[in-house]
Order: structure tokens, then C-alpha cells, then sequence
């Protein structure tokens, strides 16, 4: 029979996402209303290991269903990576007596997860990160709010480079993916998007494409640029001096994680976390929760680290083509 859960600890880790907190907020009240204790970690798995451990009730979530960032607060943790600071956790875990943890992060904070259920600690993981680079599901909470956030942002760029016909370049959060740059791409009608996954380094190529749009009577241009590229300053030095066409950057940077969540980061992030919860009285571990095909499923964690997520490519490909 599958272990009885009764004390619940919840955790934020890696880089923080708008819908965090109604995930928290979730995980929470849901576990309190099945009679199960819940116990809040401080900076990720960092704070696990400095048992930084505290009781958490109803009241200790009110108020942070519209706010960004995470009450928890979130740290990054080399050091878990090594299998004696994994046994440290789970013997903490076991002192504090909790049977299962809500991890809420990417894809490194559900490998920690992986690692805590190998051990004895019923884990289930939840998709937190604005840069939608989870496999295994189509959603994953904060992007919302930050594509939405980039978004307004690229649209007042472009009152003020159309003023003064300009080409901008815009650089959005994504180290190694591209989604808040093609998103963004297709809903500010950006000329060109240069997402990591695709860009081939051809700068004479986007030189001649703003030489010809400037031909043909185009006034302005933006490039939106993911961060995995980078070198958005140096690259409109470049683009200036090559087409004669003022060439200003921008990096929106991390303004794009901060902000109140969107109706949907909310309402998804509360029902990916009310899950979490049911999921561990279930007696199941090891497990992410995930959106796809219109429901919240769930994965083995083993399972969803191993898939893999491309760029969708008539996605791509109408960007491209909505831009001329």
C-alpha cells in the first residue's frame, strides 16, 4: 500500500514566475482542506538543507493570489546536484516530518525532485518558468503574464521607433528557448524574430532584409531578439553602420518575470497545485503535473525529463510570413 501523506512541505526554485504564489496559495489551502499539515521551505532546496522550514495555515496565504515573484522566495543549489546533500534533504524531510513535497520550478528543480522521491520522498514537480521550455506540457505557469508583459512593452517601442523611424531590437527573456521571442514576434508584428533555435548568425542577411523594407517604404523595424542570442548592443552598432538606419536595444530583462499573474497564470497555477496535492494523497510520487490537450495530466518525472520540445514550426513559419 502506498505511504499515507499527512504533512505537506512546498518549495519555489530556480528563477521565480508570475503565478507562483497562487500555486503556493493553492497547495496550501487544498492540503488543509483534506486535514493534512503543510510546511513552507524557504529558497528552494538551499533553504531545505538549512531547514528553513516553517507551519504554514490558511491565513499565511491570503493576499497572494495577485502578486508576483514568491512569498517562499527561491535560490539556485549547485550543491544538490551531489548525492550526499540529496540524503541530507530527505533526512531533513524526515525530521520535520514531511511525507511528500510540491516542487514548483523548471526542469533543474524537478531533476532535485527526482532525486528526493529515489530516496524515499513522495515529490510531484509543478511547471514553473516563464520560458515554457517544459516537454511534457503545453503550459507552464508565468509565461503568460511575461509574454504579455514583453508584448505591452514592444508595442510602446514601437510608437516611439516609428516617430523617429528607427530600427529597434528588442531582446526578450529565453537563454535557450525561443517562445517569449516567437510570441511575441507573431503578436507585435515584428520583422524579424531571432529565436535560438533557428537563427542562423546570417547578420548581412537581416541588413539586407532593412535595406529593402526601407525600399519599399517601410519607416521602421523591429527585431525581437531572445536572450540565448544576446549581444543585442552590439549587434545595432552593426545594423546602424551597415544600413545608415538609427539603430537602437533594448533589453526588457527581468521586468518580464516580475508583475501581477494573469487570469490564467492564476487559475492554472491554482488548479496545477490543488492537483499536486491530490495527486501525493493518491499515494503517487515521482510525478509532474502538466497541461495538454486542454486537461492537466500528469507524467513520471523520469519520463518528462527525457522528452523533448521544438519550436512548432508553421508557427515559426507564419511569423515569418505575417511579417512582409
Amino acid at each position: 500500500m502506498a505511504k499515507e501523506v499527512k504533512t505537506i512541505g512546498v518549495l519555489t526554485s530556480g528563477g521565480d514566475a508570475p503565478g507562483m504564489n497562487a500555486a503556493v496559495r493553492a497547495v496550501v489551502r487544498q492540503a488543509l482542506s483534506k486535514g493534512l499539515k503543510v510546511k513552507g521551505i524557504k529558497r528552494g532546496y538551499a533553504g531545505l538543507l538549512q531547514e528553513e522550514i516553517f507551519d504554514m495555515e490558511a491565513k499565511d496565504v491570503s493576499d497572494i493570489i495577485n502578486r508576483g515573484g514568491t512569498i517562499l522566495q527561491t535560490a539556485r543549489c549547485l550543491e544538490f546536484k551531489e548525492l550526499e546533500y540529496q540524503k541530507k534533504a530527505a533526512e531533513i524531510c524526515k525530521k520535520h516530518g514531511i511525507d511528500g513535497i510540491v516542487v514548483i520550478g523548471g526542469d533543474g528543480s524537478f531533476q532535485g525532485a527526482q532525486k528526493l522521491a529515489a530516496l524515499g520522498i513522495n515529490t510531484i514537480g509543478l511547471p514553473g518558468t516563464i520560458d515554457l521550455d517544459i516537454a511534457c506540457t503545453e503550459y507552464t505557469i508565468g509565461f503568460d503574464t511575461a509574454v504579455n508583459t514583453a508584448m505591452e512593452a514592444i508595442d510602446k517601442i514601437r510608437d516611439t521607433s516609428t516617430s523617429h523611424e528607427r530600427c529597434s531590437i528588442i531582446e526578450v527573456m529565453g537563454r535557450g528557448a525561443g517562445y517569449i521571442a516567437l510570441w511575441c514576434g507573431i503578436a507585435n508584428g515584428a520583422e524579424e524574430v531571432l529565436l535560438p533555435e533557428k537563427y542562423d548568425f546570417d547578420e548581412q542577411k537581416l541588413v539586407n532584409n532593412i535595406i529593402e523594407s526601407r525600399k519599399r517604404g517601410k519607416q521602421h523595424y523591429i527585431i525581437i531578439n531572445a536572450e540565448g542570442i544576446g549581444h543585442s548592443a552590439s549587434m545595432a552598432k552593426r545594423i546602424e553602420a551597415a544600413t545608415g538606419m538609427e539603430t537602437r536595444a533594448t533589453i526588457l530583462g527581468h521586468m518580464q518575470r516580475g508583475g501581477n499573474p494573469t487570469a490564467k497564470d492564476r487559475v492554472y497555477a491554482s488548479t496545477m497545485g490543488a492537483l499536486a496535492v491530490d495527486l501525493l494523497c493518491e499515494g503517487k510520487s515521482n510525478r509532474v503535473v502538466g497541461y495538454r490537450h486542454g486537461e492537466f495530466v500528469d507524467f513520471d518525472i523520469d519520463e518528462a525529463l527525457a522528452m523533448q520540445k521544438s519550436i512548432p514550426e508553421y508557427e515559426y513559419e507564419i511569423c515569418h510570413n505575417l511579417s512582409i
